[in-house]
This record gives C-alpha cells, structure tokens and sequence, in this order.
C-alpha cells in the first residue's frame, strides 16, 4: 500500500538523474531501480512488523543486546533432537525456529547483494561494507524503538542478525555474477543511442518547467512587491526570453534535465524565442494571468464581463484538446514552436562517445 507513495515521491528525482546522467529513460534500468525501491520497503517492514500498540510500550524484561557470534547455532544444536545413531534425526534441524530465523536472515539481504552485483556492479568488499551496513541500520533503528518514536526497543541487536544478513548479500552478489550473462549488460544499455534521433517527451519538459518556476518566481514577487505593474510580463522576459537567448536555448531547468530550445538549424535565436513565448506565457497562460488582474474588468459593464472569461476558458479547453492530441499522435511539437519554428532538443556533451564501461565506473 505505502509503494505508490513511496514510488510517486521517488520518480521526480528519479527522472532527474537519469535525464541529467544518462540523457533518456531506459525501461531496464527504470524497472530495475523501482524494483530494488520495493525491496528495500518490503525488508524494512518485514525487520520493523508487528510494531507495539502504542507508542508507550513496556521495557523490554532481560538483555536487548546478543553480542555473542554464531550464537543460533548453539540455540541450534541445544533444541534440536538429534539421534547419532538415526541419520533422517538430522532433518529435524531444518524445521527448529533458530534455524529458520537465521535462514530468513540470510535470505532478506540476497536481493540486495544481487542489485549490488548487477545493476551497481559494485566490488565485492562494498558489497560486503554495504550489506553490514544495511544489517546494522535496521538493527539500530530497532534497539532505538525507531529513534525514539516508543518509549523502549521492542527487538534486540542480535550481532548473529548482523553476520547472516552480511552472508546473505554476499550470497545475492555472487549469484548476480552467475546469471549476469542471461540479463541485458547493465553497462552497454547506452552503447547504441543515438540520442539525435531521441524526441524529448513532454514529461521531461514537464520536469523542466517545474524546475523553473521556482526561480522565475523569484524575480517575479521582487517585482510585484514593489508595486511594478508588468511584474509577471518583465519576469517572464527575462527569464524565458533574454536568459536562453544567452545560455544557447536553456533556462536552468532544461539544463538540469539536459534539453534546450533550438531553431530548426539546430541554432537558438533571438525571434523565434520572442514568438515562442509570446505565444506560450503572453496569450496561453498570460490571458489567465491578464484575467486575474484586479482592474482588468472594472471598466467593463458588468454585462460583458462575463465573456472575457468566457473567451479564455475556451482557449484554454482548446489548448487541452490540442495537448491531448498531440500526445495520442506521439508528436510532441505543439502548435507555438510550429508557429516559432522552434522545438525541444537533447544537449549531450561532446563526449556522449565515451564507453559505457567509463559512464558505469564514473556512477559507481
């Protein structure tokens, strides 16, 4: 239940990092890494549940600390009804609840070492340091009753949950190794794009607008604070038109997410930014901004003042439906940037050549 959430909160800075490092999104590497982000809420709930009813449980009765290694094989050994003499008394072992802890424990953390040893293609010391080190998370983060959230630990820092959960990423990382040839190369996936031949998405250009906004409106409120009128039509100048015209099409956003905005000779030009905008932030979205003007209406008769509104929720419901179509037709050059001959395009460096063995090791 809490996936969606966890997923949804994950897929801005997600998308991000994969524009910013690898310029396009790959469905191998997107399913991979949801994948190992439903691991890792499934191993903290399976660590962290059942939890107390309430926050102010009862103090544990006894030691919360098990600092003796290897001690479930004792527990082991201790509880099982073992004959000498009856070879099958040996399976008995296989069903004692110490055993089975243990098993579980090593199990819990062999995905972690397999995303370790395919997808991050880590060393196997970091995937031993790793794996420790998500062992010893979880175990801290029960003796403390989740930092402090109930009143006492509810579970005990068992250091033998620490080695089996170390085992068992090492495990999960050395069966990566073995299956690694029958799953796509995870450091080949951009040996062959050809990132000209890539359309930028409207999600990527949604990402990088969300990314300006913030930004714009800081010169924006500086403006209206001061009572300038015209504050959003300066801003907007400045920013969407002035700014890329001098940073080669790219307002910070698209930079982030590694686009700009180009004339068809592949070059940014001053007109075709000015037209663009004009049509984009001065009629589409400036028409809702001219309407939200306190005396914009009032010299109006009260009669008509109605149809402004009118008008504009009519373009903007056409607007929609040429979005929609454009979306459904997979072409994402809307109707401003046909009227400004301009369009989105992916800037990669120059050294988009370099391997992807260099691209790997530089992430790792």
């Amino acid at each position: 239940m809490s996936f969606p959430v966890a997923a949804l909160v994950f897929t801005l800075p997600f998308l991000v990092v994969q524009y910013r490092r690898h310029g396009y999104i790959n469905k191998v590497r997107a399913v991979v890494l949801y994948l190992l982000l439903l691991y890792l809420l499934n191993a903290f709930y399976l660590i962290m549940l059942p939890m107390p009813a309430s926050r102010h449980n009862a103090a544990p009765v006894g030691s919360i600390i098990q600092h003796v290694p290897l001690q479930f094989i004792q527990e082991i050994r201790r509880n099982s009804n073992i004959d000498p003499g009856n070879f099958l008394s040996y399976f008995s072992i296989f069903r004692q609840p110490d055993f089975l802890l243990a098993a579980f424990n090593v199990v819990l953390t062999v995905p972690f070492g397999l995303f370790l040893g395919y997808y991050f293609r880590t060393r196997w010391v970091v995937c031993i340091l790793l794996s420790f080190g998500l062992s010893l998370l979880f175990e801290v983060t029960q003796i403390t009753g989740i930092y402090g959230f109930f009143d006492h630990p509810y579970r005990i820092f068992d250091v033998d949950d620490l080695i089996t959960n170390t085992l068992g990423g090492i495990l999960g990382y050395r069966i990566a190794l073995w299956i690694s040839a029958l799953l796509p190369r995870i450091e080949q996936l951009d040996s062959k794009v050809d990132y000209s031949a890539k359309r930028v998405t409207y999600t990527r250009r949604g990402i990088a607008w969300m990314l300006d906004l913030p930004i714009w409106m800081i010169p924006f409120l500086t403006l209206h604070s001061w009572g300038l009128q015209g504050a959003y039509w300066i801003a907007t100048a400045v920013y969407f038109v002035l700014l890329p015209c001098c940073t080669g099409g790219r307002t910070f956003g698209k930079w982030v997410v590694r686009i700009s905005i180009s004339s068809q000779d592949g070059r940014s030009r001053l007109w075709g930014l000015i037209v663009r905008y004009v049509l984009q932030y001065g009629v589409l979205i400036g028409a809702n901004v001219f309407l939200t003007t306190p005396s914009t209406l009032t010299s109006l008769p009260s009669p008509w003042t109605g149809i402004p509104y009118s008008l504009v929720m009519l373009l903007d419901f056409m607007f929609l439906v040429h979005l929609i179509i454009r979306i459904f037709k997979r072409n994402p050059v809307l109707l401003y940037e046909q009227l400004s001959k301009t369009q989105n395009r992916i800037t990669w460096p120059g050294k988009q050549q370099t391997s992807a063995e260099n691209l790997v090791e530089d992430s790792i």
